[in-house]
């Protein structure tokens, strides 16, 4: 899934996103919605679909991340989490109930419940501490879900805690399919733990939840890692990695990392990535990307970013074909010797 965190893929237009890179949903913040510009304005406005221009599908994480991200404006107790706006210091509270009801004032297709989500490392009494209270807001969420979307329009996804801890992994798996959800999160990675161990939190969670149900593994990863994750049954990932690198200069390619502000690409008429069809690739040299990045040019951004995003969604279009062939394993196996030879040393 795309991150569009404001209501929007940064640079990038909702028709591009649709049509040019066929994107079939994107994530969006419910903390920076809910500061800016409020979720009854965009109630009101018709909700984040009509506000943002976007007809397909929409998840909104509940704000937890952020209490991870911005603890030094949090308070955290059994009600839920008080914090102040990073915009202007105004206090705010953030309970189980009240996450769920700004997610349905959007109107997400997909609603997460609000969890705490711990740094690594963290010690183990807190570990356990907060994954008992993610289980218990959870709970209190999904019962507002339900009493509140009774014909169940939108979903509501809990979220599996644990911090690095297997056995707390799947005590937290085993309390949280107890709710019987439309689909499962695994949340806590990506949070300065080593890229192995996110792996191995994920070997020892997804098995224990329903597989029927999409398995959502929030915010990983690398482009060499999407199919790892898939080989462990996750169905669902966010990240804004595409993206953010992109704006940062780095673009992912198929044979590899391109730093497009290097002297090297100063007169290179090639595309960014000759096997990529977007419309990137199929338009513009290496050598204009890197003027544009150097000029600090808008459209820099918007190219880089079409670029990036495209190359992570037909990652996952290649994986889903071969999974529909029959052939994932083999597919897998191929990724796995490309990843090595790029990695060897030239």
């Amino acid at each position: 899934m795309p991150v569009g965190t404001q209501a929007t893929l940064k640079g990038v237009l909702p028709r591009d996103i649709e049509i040019e890179l066929d994107a079939k949903i994107i994530l969006s913040n419910t903390y920076h919605l809910f500061l800016r510009p409020g979720h009854e304005t965009i109630r009101a406005l018709g909700g984040l679909h009509k506000f943002m221009a976007w007809p397909r599908a929409i998840l909104t994480d509940s704000g937890g991340f952020q209490v991870f991200s911005l603890n030094s404006l949090t308070k955290i107790s059994e009600d839920g989490v008080v914090f102040r706006s990073h915009l202007n210091g105004d206090p705010h509270l953030f309970t189980p109930e009240s996450t769920v009801d700004v997610q349905l004032a959007l109107g997400s297709d997909i609603m997460m419940v609000l969890d705490e989500c711990l740094s690594y490392p963290s010690d183990a009494k807190d570990a356990r501490r907060a994954m008992e209270r993610t289980a218990r807001w959870a709970r209190r969420c999904v019962d507002h879900w339900r009493a509140n979307d009774p014909e169940g329009r939108h979903a509501c996804f809990p979220i599996v805690q644990g911090a690095m801890d297997p056995e707390l992994r799947r005590e937290s798996a085993a309390r949280t399919i107890e709710l019987d959800a439309p689909g499962y999160a695994i949340g806590g990675l990506s949070v300065g733990e080593p890229r192995d161990l996110s792996l191995e939190m994920v070997d020892v969670t997804a098995p224990f939840l329903p597989k029927d149900k999409p398995r959502y593994v929030m915010g990983v990863g690398l482009p060499h890692e999407l199919p790892e994750y898939v080989a462990r049954g996750v169905d669902m990932m966010d990240c804004v990695l595409p993206s953010r690198s992109a704006r940062h200069g780095l673009l992912f390619t198929s044979a590899g990392r391109v730093l497009i502000k290097q002297s090297r690409y100063k007169d290179d008429a090639a595309p960014v990535d000759s096997e990529c069809p977007c419309y990137t690739c199929r338009t513009f040299s290496r050598a204009y990307l890197r003027h544009l990045y150097l000029a600090n040019e808008i459209l820099y951004a918007t190219l880089a970013t079409m670029h990036n995003v495209r190359f992570y969604l037909d990652i996952m279009r290649r994986i889903r074909q071969s999974i529909l062939l029959g052939a994932f394993p083999q597919h897998l196996a191929d990724l796995r010797r490309q990843q090595q030879g790029q990695a060897l040393p030239s």
